[in-house]
């Protein structure tokens, strides 16, 4: 890690992410809330959580678009939008012209936004690291994501008790503002796709749409030709439990206590994945296929565990014990198949498996919402922890996964991932 910590590329482009990831801690726990507190009812957080997702279904559609343009600009300009867009919530409090409407109509802006970001902060790593570096880089990557929820959603939580949501979101504007500043002071090597672009800036309108789908389609196809493809059944399933968890949260938070419940629930799920993260590295030397599916039945039995604690404090611990397997398996998951992937590649091939990945997403969190307002907020909070127990599941009956070996030894030949 020290030799990362001296990369003063690096650096800043960890620090940028840091800035963004406190922004949109801040901006998630007080959208679902304020959400929840407008609209008065699960169905209506359901919505927020389809309207925030359904973006990352079409993630794929911007993974060309990063790789051609100039990420240091992608960076910088989503930042800056998302600060404006985010200072319309507590402008409209001010004037008492706030209402769940406005927020529902916002917040998928702002999640669109991050489908070009979070991929240039990622296309960027390989960049500025050497190959033997980004297993630490992308960790700590993830360290700063899960870390920042953690910290950012127990106080967010326990802040909106105290000063109300909408202030939250003032303070939201100003992180992404800091944010741009880091990205803007960064300069970056341009990628083979991000000079061909420069210099056949001239092309006609049909040319550049036909480059964009050409580009589009090979991301496609490079990923349903190799092990990747294998993986989306058991990551969409799971995934429909996930947005649906996060859908009835602010409910089952509610339920427990409160907002600050709710906070502490957030910042349990956050802790664990990042326990998990911090674990990656050293869990990376086990085989993949017995790690998962070994980790996902703990993670089942812990989030079955939760709720027939007898005091909140365990309910809340064990459920965040319940996402250290997710934290786990995405860094060593994501880190063995970066590695593999072509540089010019890296951008398209990621939005194509996050799109697919998360497709369920936003759909688990509309019904999971509506049918959290028919059924006992915490029936549907212990069915949902069965999207853990498939992964387990699903890996056990594959063989191909069941006996995929530690990523050390995961060869691009072997699993389609060399051209």
């Amino acid at each position: 890690m020290k030799t990362l910590f001296l990369n003063w590329k690096f650096m800043r482009l960890f620090s940028g992410r840091v800035i963004t990831n406190i922004g949109d801690s801040i901006y998630y726990i007080a959208a679902m809330w304020l959400v929840y507190e407008l609209g008065g009812s699960s169905f209506h957080t359901g919505l927020a959580g389809f309207l925030v997702l359904i973006p990352q279904s079409i993630q794929f559609l911007a993974g060309p678009l990063v790789d051609r343009w100039s990420l240091r600009n992608t960076l910088f300009i989503t930042q800056i939008v998302q600060a404006f867009l985010v200072a319309i919530i507590p402008i409209a409090y001010l004037f008492n012209s706030l209402t769940v409407t406005t927020v529902l109509i916002v917040i998928p802006f702002i999640s669109l936004l991050n489908q070009f970001a979070y991929p240039a902060q990622t296309a960027a790593l390989p960049l500025i690291l050497k190959k033997e570096e980004l297993v630490k880089g992308n960790s700590l990557f993830s360290f700063a994501y899960q870390g920042i929820d953690m910290a950012l959603n127990s106080i967010a939580g326990i802040l909106i008790s105290i000063v109300g949501a909408t202030f939250l979101f003032f303070i939201d504007s100003i992180t992404f503002l800091i944010a741009a500043l880091l990205f803007l002071s960064i300069k970056l090597p341009k990628s083979t796709d991000e000079v061909s672009n420069s210099i056949d800036i001239k092309k006609d309108l049909k040319n550049i749409f036909r480059d964009y789908w050409l580009e589009l389609t090979e991301g496609i196809r490079f990923v349903f030709k190799s092990i990747i493809a294998k993986l989306f059944i058991a990551i969409i399933v799971a995934n429909f439990a996930i947005g649906a968890t996060l859908a009835i949260l602010p409910a089952y938070g509610d339920w427990l206590g409160g907002s600050a419940s709710y906070g502490y629930l957030m910042a349990a799920l956050s802790a664990g994945t990042l326990i998990g993260a911090l674990l990656g590295s050293v869990m990376g030397r086990f085989p993949l296929g017995k790690l998962t599916i070994i980790a996902f039945l703990i993670g089942f039995t812990l989030w079955v565990s939760s709720i027939f604690m007898p005091i909140k404090e365990l309910n809340i611990l064990f459920f965040g014990l319940a996402w250290v397997p997710l934290g786990v398996t995405n860094v060593v998951m994501n880190s063995a198949i970066i590695g593999m992937i072509p540089q010019r590649l890296v951008a398209r091939t990621i939005t194509v498996a996050a799109s697919i990945g998360t497709l369920m997403m936003p759909f688990g969190s509309l019904i999971g919402g509506y049918v959290a307002t028919i059924l006992h907020v915490k029936l549907v909070f212990g069915l949902l922890s069965l999207g853990f127990l498939f992964i387990s599941i699903y890996w056990l009956l594959y063989t191909s996964l069941r006996k995929l070996p530690k990523p050390s030894k995961m060869n691009a030949e072997d699993y389609g991932l060399d051209k």
